[in-house]
């Protein structure tokens, strides 16, 4: 049901940077971009994570309430992203745990201040 979803930047090189170097730790890489917003994903036509300045041209705001997750095929691969994204520059909103039985996840800030969640399900 998912096609993509996009976090607004007000600093592109600085987010393309820490998704470019996060994003392999889930099998995803850059898949393309319009010269406005750039997509990661695992391959073309599965769910994307887009990264770009608003359309409006206005400066990018995190909403409050609003939480990417993305999906992790263990508990050793949520680990490892967080531990990525903490060295990148990320801060921690919630280190790695199991949440509910069927749910283990992290949650981090991106350098945008996106609350990102890394998770397992099942």
């Amino acid at each position: 049901m998912l096609a993509y979803v996009t976090l607004g930047s007000n600093n592109i090189e600085k987010s393309l940077a820490f998704y470019d170097a996060l994003m392999p730790q889930l099998g995803a890489k850059r898949i393309f971009d319009n010269g406005r917003l750039y997509f990661y994903g695992s391959s073309p036509g599965a769910a994307m994570l887009a990264i770009g300045g608003p359309f409006d041209e206005q400066a990018a705001t995190c909403g409050n309430g609003v939480m990417p997750a993305l999906a992790a095929p263990d508990n050793e691969t949520v680990d490892k992203v967080y531990a990525k994204a903490i060295e990148l520059g990320a801060t921690c909103d919630g280190e790695p745990g199991q949440r509910m039985p069927t749910f283990y996840g992290a949650y981090f800030r991106d350098p945008d201040g996106h609350k990102i969640c890394i998770c397992k399900l099942g």
